[in-house]
This record gives structure tokens, C-alpha cells and sequence, in this order.
């Protein structure tokens, strides 16, 4: 009996690992976002969104447009990279990006709540949401207060 027993969980271990050998890998942040449109579109929204917000829309009044268009692509890229996508993100580092700005915890705050606004409007799932603010989040001794 106990050797049947065995046998039988040995067939159970080999069934377990053969599932989990053959079962797809989980899809990378990049694709539950929706790829590279999806996070343009995203970006777009949420550049429109720190336009017209008080709290940190001073930073952007009078940028040229094609100074938008790179804002806008420059951050795409960054996103797409950082969440596993084919993209490059080729702009400098946000520590000289963001060198005397003096940006502060409650712009920095602004601008979050402003791209949780995009990412619900767009119907990002609540753990995608998560996993990309973990991702950006640690920027941010690179952005406030430089």
C-alpha cells in the first residue's frame, strides 16, 4: 500500500511540474497596460491633466508645443520601458531633468494624483495601477526637492 501511495505521488509531482512547465508566462506590466498605444494614450491624458492643474500647472505654462510633444514622448518611452515593452527610453536621468526645480512633496503629490486620474479614466485595473506607481515611485528622491 505504501508503495502505491508512492507512486501515486509521484505521478501527482510530475502532472504539477509538467502544468507548470507548460503554462504561458504571466503577461508583463507593458501588455496588461495594453502596449504602447494604450500607455500614449495615457500620457496624453495625463499631461493634459497637470496642464490644468493649479497645483503644478505653473511648471508647464508657456512650453512650445513640440516641447509638449517631447514631454509627452519622452514619458511614454519611459513607462513602456520600465514596465517591460520594446521601448528605449533615451531622455536623461529625471535627478537632471529635474535639477533646480525645486519641486515639493505637494507637487509631487498633484502630479500622482494626476496620473491615477489618467490611469482610472482609461480603466487601468487597480493591480496594474499599483505595480506602475511602484515602478515610478522611487523617482521621486530623483524629482522633489532637486
Amino acid at each position: 500500500m505504501r508503495l502505491m501511495s508512492r507512486a501515486v505521488l509521484m505521478a501527482v509531482v510530475a502532472l504539477a511540474v509538467s502544468a507548470c512547465a507548460s503554462a504561458p508566462p504571466e503577461p508583463t506590466l507593458y501588455q496588461r497596460l495594453g502596449g504602447r498605444e494604450a500607455i500614449k494614450g495615457v500620457v496624453d491624458d495625463f499631461v493634459a491633466n497637470v496642464v490644468a492643474d493649479p497645483r503644478v500647472n505653473s511648471r508647464f505654462k508657456g512650453l512650445q508645443p513640440a516641447a509638449v510633444a517631447k514631454l509627452q514622448t519622452n514619458l511614454a518611452d519611459q513607462i513602456c520601458d520600465a514596465t517591460g515593452g520594446p521601448c528605449a527610453y533615451l531622455g536623461r536621468d529625471m535627478k537632471a531633468v529635474h535639477a533646480g526645480m525645486r519641486i515639493t512633496d505637494a507637487e509631487w503629490t498633484a502630479t500622482v494624483e494626476d496620473l491615477v486620474k489618467s490611469l482610472n479614466k482609461f480603466k487601468v485595473g487597480a493591480k496594474e495601477q499599483q505595480e506602475l506607481l511602484a515602478i515610478l515611485g522611487p523617482m521621486k528622491k530623483d524629482i522633489v526637492g532637486q
